[in-house]
């Protein structure tokens, strides 16, 4: 573990190497799984905000998902997530042209409608984060659907904090990553 303020940073997150690999996966992890993206509590207004801007890149089964869902739901737990269409694909991914599951949220970004990327989860995948009463724990969380990216990820030798490095600084802020990076790569000192 590396402890950084009050953030547990696990292992796998430096010894983990992985790259995504969409034409491989199609956006799995936008349609497998129990719900929709988890949502922190400062993303639900912003979930409500963008729904103008953002209607124009999702599905109609989509756009009715979120209308008779919501921008986002409140599961058993008590967790924040994206609406999901009849259990499957959250509702606002869309597939491109090549069957591969996009987000229509980052579409809307990257095309200048709106200044927020995606839900911080999505952008932070494969790794989760868990909080507790004092801290947070950052974990890997290993799922065969990205057996493709972890591949990839060892061919191109990219450990997975230098793959997550923009939503990671996001998340932290860039002092976080620096110590992130320094604690990882410290040269081992001789006894």
């Amino acid at each position: 573990m590396i402890k950084i303020g009050e953030v547990l940073v696990s292992d796998d997150i430096a010894k983990v190497e992985f790259v995504c690999h969409l034409e491989k996966c199609k956006g799995a992890c936008c349609v497998e799984g129990d719900l929709g993206a988890p949502l922190e509590k400062d993303e639900l207004s912003i979930m409500e905000e963008i729904q103008d801007q953002v209607k124009p890149y999702l599905t109609p089964d989509g756009l009715k998902s979120i209308e008779e869902q919501g921008p986002y739901i409140l599961d058993e737990d008590g967790d924040f997530s994206t609406p999901t269409i009849e259990g499957r694909e959250c509702a606002y991914a869309h597939y491109d042209k090549l069957g591969v599951l996009k987000c229509g949220i980052e579409q809307a970004y990257l095309d200048g409608k709106i200044s927020y990327r995606k839900p911080i989860s999505c952008h932070l995948y494969p790794i989760r984060i868990t909080k507790k009463k004092n801290f947070e724990a950052v974990n890997y969380h290993e799922w065969s659907i990205c057996s493709a990216a972890c591949s990839y990820g060892k061919s191109l030798q990219v450990p997975l904090y230098k793959f997550l490095k923009d939503p990671l600084v996001r998340k932290y802020g860039q002092d976080w990553y620096d110590e992130l990076v320094s604690k990882i790569e410290k040269p081992v000192q001789a006894k």
